[in-house]
C-alpha cells in the first residue's frame, strides 16, 4: 500500500511517500479501504515529537473515511495511535462509525474528529446551555468554525469568535457567528454583559484576556494550545465564581458510548443541514508535507483532507 511514512521527527519534510506492508488487525479491530484522511493540527505535533511520539518508523494521520473491508460499510473512524496518511488502515470497532448513505465522504472527513471534538467540548466538558453567550477562539479552523456552527444550532443566544485576519473574520461571520474580533481582548466590546462558555484552542497568555472576558459563573474550556501551556491562579477564578475544565478526546473514546453518542448528534445535525463543514483543500497522498506547512503558517480555514484515490 501506498503511504506517508516518517523515519525520524522533524519538519514538513520528514513526511515521504512509500509503498508499505498493508497493517494487520488484532482482537476488536477492522481494516478500512481508505478513501480519505483528515489532517489535524495534533498531526504536526506528533510529526515534530511533542505529542504522543510514536514508534519510529511511523505512519501518522488520526482520522479516515473509507470502507470496512470485512462488510464493505462505509464508516469514519478515529485512529488514537496513527496510521491514517495511508491506502490502507486499522482501526478500532469502538472508535468507528458506520455512515449514512446521504452524507458524503468528504463531509463525513471534516466532522469525525474534529466536529466531535468541537461538539463535546461544548456540550460534555462545557454543559451548554440554551441562551447562553458563547466565544470561540481560532474559530476559522477546523474545530472552530464547526463549533461557531454547533453553538447556533444548540441554542446560543450569542455567538462570537476571534481569528488573526480580515479574511478570517469575514469567513467566521459567514459561518454564522454574530461578531468576529481579532482576539479574546477584544470580546468585552461587543459582549459587554460577557461570555458564558468560551472554547479555547490557543492557551498562552490569552488565557487572561478569556477570563477577563467571561461573565460570572462563565468557563473555558481547553482543547489544547497552540502557544505554551496555560497557568490560571484559583484566586482569579473565585472571584467571580469562574472555572476552567480541559476536554482530551482521548476520555470521550474510552467513556462507554460517549463516542457513539456524539458520532450520532453531529452526524444527525449535518444532515440536517445545520453543521456545513468548509473543506479548504483536498490533497493527494505527496501533498501531504505541503499541507502540513499549509496548517502550520495559519494559511487554512476549515479541513484540510488528503484523497488517498487521487494520484498526482
Amino acid at each position: 500500500m501506498r503511504a506517508v511514512v516518517m523515519r525520524r521527527f522533524g519538519g514538513p519534510d520528514v513526511l515521504e511517500t512509500a509503498e508499505l506492508p498493508e497493517p494487520v488487525p488484532g482482537p476488536g479491530e477492522s481494516v478500512i479501504d481508505v478513501t480519505l484522511a483528515g489532517v489535524n493540527y495534533g498531526d504536526l505535533e506528533v510529526r515534530a515529537g511533542i505529542y504522543r511520539p510514536p514508534r519510529l518508523p511511523a505512519v501518522p494521520g488520526a482520522e479516515v473515511v473509507g470502507r470496512r473491508r470485512r462488510d464493505g460499510r462505509r464508516v469514519a473512524a478515529l485512529l488514537r495511535d496513527g496510521g491514517g496518511y495511508a491506502e490502507v488502515a486499522v482501526a478500532r470497532d469502538a472508535y468507528t462509525v458506520e455512515l449514512p448513505d446521504d452524507l458524503d465522504d468528504r463531509t463525513a472527513a471534516a466532522l469525525v474528529e474534529q466536529g466531535c471534538t468541537a461538539y463535546a467540548a461544548l456540550v460534555t466538558a462545557g454543559r451548554l446551555r440554551p441562551g447562553e453567550r458563547v466565544a470561540v477562539a481560532s474559530a476559522a479552523g477546523g474545530v472552530g468554525h464547526l463549533a461557531v456552527q454547533l453553538a447556533r444550532a444548540l441554542g446560543a443566544s450569542v455567538v462570537a469568535g476571534t481569528a488573526s485576519s480580515p479574511a478570517k473574520r469575514d469567513f467566521v461571520r459567514r459561518t454564522g457567528a454574530d461578531h468576529a474580533v481579532g482576539g479574546p481582548e477584544e470580546l468585552p466590546d461587543v459582549l459587554p454583559d460577557g461570555v458564558d462558555l468560551y472554547l479555547d484552542s490557543l492557551g498562552g497568555p490569552r488565557i487572561d484576556a478569556a477570563l477577563a472576558a467571561l461573565a460570572p459563573f462563565g468557563r473555558i474550556v481547553s482543547i489544547g494550545h497552540r502557544e505554551e501551556p496555560a497557568v490560571v491562579a484559583v484566586d482569579a477564578l473565585t472571584r467571580r465564581s469562574l472555572g476552567v475544565v480541559t476536554l482530551w478526546m482521548q476520555q470521550v473514546l474510552e467513556a462507554p458510548g460517549l463516542f457513539a453518542d456524539v458520532a450520532e448528534r453531529v452526524l444527525a445535525l449535518a444532515r440536517e443541514g445545520r453543521l456545513v463543514p468548509h473543506v479548504d483543500r483536498v490533497v493527494p497522498l505527496d501533498g501531504t508535507a505541503r499541507a502540513h506547512e499549509a496548517v502550520a503558517a495559519r494559511e487554512t480555514t476549515g479541513k484540510v483532507l488528503i484523497d488517498l484515490l487521487r494520484r498526482g
